[in-house]
């Protein structure tokens, strides 16, 4: 096991297109640190870089308090785990488990030893005499992790493992994953553009977007405290509505935003817990609001504020709903939005604010099955104001968020950010 430091990384290629721009990430030793973002953003352009697959243009890297800038990949003592399983269609399981130790010069009995072992761990053990082709996707990609496991190496790298697997494997082998990730304690870095498989496994979760680190932090915490508005489209899903309103403050302390026709209570403690949020007090502010804020009014607390909309389309989930619902105002005109939006129709898991009409945006809320909510019922909807999000119209930033500042240099963040 070991540490892994990228310190400034970069990767520049020819024509001076920048994949990674001065990534720096701490992943520490036996962490399961995942790499997320939409398609391009060069999270596995930077696991490659890890891997020795590609060279590195500028920056430290460091496994296990060594720095491996100039070394091959065999000299790394990391294995991969690849989308494409690359398994030798010739070998059975066993041979394809076995190959690596081989190339090694490993001792037969130990190698009969760390297969045996992986082979158990990984469900294996009736299908060591199998060939690929007569494997399952599932059990495929059991074999790749089990190569892997029998190097016992200081990491592991993973890129987009599951992607190959239909949903309802996935699901199972997400939390296979984690259990094999908390029986090695292995330091693991790995890459996803699904912000679903980064929130169930990732210790860490990486935020990626155009090469550049939005933010890093546990995915709980990523969910409650997106630093910008890019972040908060991303995690979570469906993901953050947003809307331009308008912040004021009444002497009491607490205050309001209005926006297509709604006009929410902020409460007093959100200004002491953010207090730049009081210079913001009669300007524009991008408000962002979470499905999982809403609920309808007959299992809503009695606080919370109520609004009224008509719902357009209703998803029903089984233990819960969405209700999807235009609300009387363009959508929010930012760069962060626009490529989140992109991202969207790119075909990626990520899914952008999208116009209903012209002039109207349409908004999700996540509610109780129990509603029975229908498309084009009138709907009364509580609202979780405790849990409001802000975001300042010019850099997209959270507002009063403690890391904004040190974001704020990290992504390069100009005056105007405006599309």
């Amino acid at each position: 096991m070991a540490q892994i430091v990228l310190d400034g990384i970069d990767k520049i290629y020819s024509g001076g297109v920048k994949a990674v721009d001065g990534l720096s990430l701490d992943v520490q030793d036996g962490e399961f640190m995942v790499l997320v973002g939409p398609s391009g953003c060069g999270k596995s352009t930077a696991l490659r870089m890890i891997a020795g697959l590609e060279d590195i243009s500028g920056g430290t890297l460091t496994i296990g308090e060594k720095v491996v800038n100039d070394l091959a990949p065999k000299d790394r003592d990391i294995a991969m785990v690849f989308q494409n399983y690359a398994l030798y269609p010739h070998m059975t399981v066993e041979q394809n488990m076995a190959f690596g130790l081989q190339l090694r010069k490993t001792p037969k009995a130990e190698i009969k030893k760390r297969v045996g072992e992986a082979a158990k761990m990984l469900g294996l053990e009736p299908y060591l005499t199998r060939k690929p082709a007569a494997l399952s996707g599932g059990q495929r990609q059991r074999v790749a992790m089990g190569r892997a496991i029998v190097r016992e190496p200081q990491a592991f790298l993973m890129d987009e493992p599951l992607s190959n697997l239909d949903a309802k494997l996935r699901v199972s082998m997400r939390a296979s994953l984690s259990q094999l990730h908390k029986r090695l304690g292995v330091t693991t870095i790995y890459v996803t553009h699904d912000q679903i498989e980064a929130m169930t496994l990732g210790d860490r979760v990486a935020v990626l977007r155009d090469g550049k680190l939005q933010q890093v932090n546990t995915p709980q915490y990523l969910f409650e405290n997106p630093v910008n508005l890019f972040v908060a489209g991303f995690i979570g899903s469906p993901s953050m509505n947003f809307a331009t309103a308008r912040l004021t403050r009444a002497a009491d302390g607490s205050g309001t935003v209005d926006f297509a026709g709604f006009s929410l209570p902020v409460p007093a403690e959100a200004f002491e817990a953010r207090p730049d949020l009081a210079s913001h007090v009669g300007t524009d502010i991008i408000l962002g609001i979470r499905p999982s804020d809403f609920e309808d009014t007959s299992h809503a607390k009695p606080e919370w504020p109520r609004v009224s909309i008509t719902a357009s389309v209703t998803e029903e989930l089984g233990s819960e709903i969405n209700v999807i619902f235009p609300i009387d105002c363009p959508p929010v005109q930012h760069k962060d939005t626009a490529d989140l939006a992109s991202d969207a129709t790119d075909g990626e898991e990520g899914d952008g604010t999208l116009p209903l009409l012209e002039d109207k945006t349409l908004w999700t809320a996540r509610v109780n099955a129990r509603s029975h909510a229908r498309p084009g019922d009138t709907l009364e909807l509580g609202i979780d104001c405790s849990r409001l999000h802000f975001f300042d119209p010019a850099t997209g930033l959270a507002i009063g968020h403690p890391d904004s500042v040190a974001a704020a240099a990290r992504i390069g963040v100009s005056k105007v950010a405006k599309v």
